[in-house]
């Protein structure tokens, strides 16, 4: 058996009394075409966010339950029929798939973890050889761009 939610809006022209009324004959409809009620939402008065049949409220009801597909169509020309149930819509609950975690590539996680090392370093006033050399290229490019400065003003002149 599949399970189906049925959600429902009554006339706002009936009290509610006559909307939980309304909400039990179609429980006991789906109980008689040996439907199994899961859970139940009683008929709630909503004001509607656009006019239906030109009724701008109604009470507003879930039923989830599960029946066989073939017994189905009856309850849906029993909902369909009642001329109080304005509008209404029946929906097929697909089981929940438990999803799997997504596999992480090794080493992501250690890199993003701060090392202690580094955190713990004593700042020294000596630079390392890589440091130096790479400011001298630096200066050398700086020294470059003043050429270059020079011989546009020339060419500019």
């Amino acid at each position: 058996m599949k399970t189906y939610e049925l959600s429902y809006i009554i006339s706002s022209e009936v009290t509610s009394e006559e909307a939980s009324t309304k909400e039990n004959e179609i429980i006991s409809a789906i109980q008689s075409k040996e439907g199994i009620i899961l859970k139940q939402l009683n008929p709630v008065a909503k004001t509607l966010a656009f006019p239906v049949g030109k009724r701008a409220s109604g009470f507003f009801g879930v039923l989830e339950f599960q029946i066989e597909a073939e017994k189905l169509l009856e309850v849906k020309e029993f909902v369909a029929k009642d001329k109080k149930i304005v509008r209404h819509i029946l929906l097929i609950k697909e089981p929940i798939r438990i999803r799997k975690a997504r596999r992480v590539k090794p080493g992501t996680v250690a890199e993003a973890e701060p090392k202690l090392e580094s955190v713990f370093e004593t700042k020294t006033d000596a630079k390392p050889e890589s440091e130096t050399a790479e400011e001298t290229e630096k200066e050398k490019e700086k020294v470059d761009l003043k050429d270059i400065d020079q011989q546009l003003d020339e060419i500019l002149g």
